[in-house]
């Protein structure tokens, strides 16, 4: 599937790739991991750093010209999916493709890391960020503050890719918190898809045994904690 297609707009900004790398404070010998190399931007900038740098890039033809560019700097750039490799890592960069973001959420809460510097879409932040009773609430964030802490590190202009998507974007920090088993993911999936029922109601109807009182409240209403500490039972 060509990069295209999956939303990806090209992070053209050598400022912005330069002040991302710092952000990451790499350091020698860890074991960093870009996704979505593209044409190479950010790549450049990870290599030389005493660390072992793995990069994923799903378009063949991006990929064969990083590996020429990368070629001497000892840089593993794969051609596939990182989502389905499932690779090791303690630092993650990436400018990801909006589409993949969601996707992106669920798999980085399955993973041992330490920390995370990643771009992504400003609206979809929102939506990682927001608590419990906003119309942005959704699985998504509950799932997020579950696993993370996140911190919005700058907003980005536009112009900083090309082409120029119609949304702005926002780097933000991802710190580990705790692993949330796919189990658990997907049961605060099925949880959310009722989001405007009453608790009791939704876990019913799941097939979810409901321990617990609470009285009239909606899906939509329980804090982070709450959903695992449901979903986990």
């Amino acid at each position: 599937m060509k990069r295209h297609r999956l939303g990806q707009h090209y992070l053209v900004d050598q400022e912005l790739a330069g002040r991302m790398v710092s952000y990451a404070a790499i350091g020698p010998g860890e074991r960093v991991l870009e996704i979505g190399t593209g044409r190479g931007t950010l790549t450049r900038l990870l290599t030389g750093r005493g660390a072992s740098l793995t990069g994923y890039e799903v378009d063949p033809v991006n990929h064969e010209e990083t590996v020429r560019a990368l070629e001497g700097t000892g840089a593993d750039i794969r051609l596939g999916d990182a989502f389905e490799a499932t690779p090791g890592f303690d630092v993650l960069v990436a400018s990801l493709p909006y589409s993949e973001s969601s996707a992106f959420v669920d798999w980085l809460s399955r993973a041992k890391f330490s920390r995370a510097v990643v771009m992504l879409q400003e609206d979809f932040i929102r939506k990682l960020t927001a608590p419990p009773g906003d119309r942005d609430y959704r699985g998504v964030s509950a799932l997020a503050q579950v696993a993370f802490d996140v911190k919005v590190l700058e907003r980005v202009g536009r112009e900083a890719f090309s082409p120029r998507p119609r949304v702005n974007s926002a780097l933000v920090s991802i710190a580990p918190r705790r692993v949330v088993t796919q189990e658990e993911e997907s049961k605060i999936a099925r949880l959310f898809s009722l989001r405007r029922r009453e608790v009791a109601g939704a876990l019913a109807e799941l097939g979810m045994k409901v321990q617990g009182d609470y009285g009239r409240r909606r899906v939509y209403s329980l804090t982070p904690s709450e959903v695992h500490e449901i979903c986990r039972r």
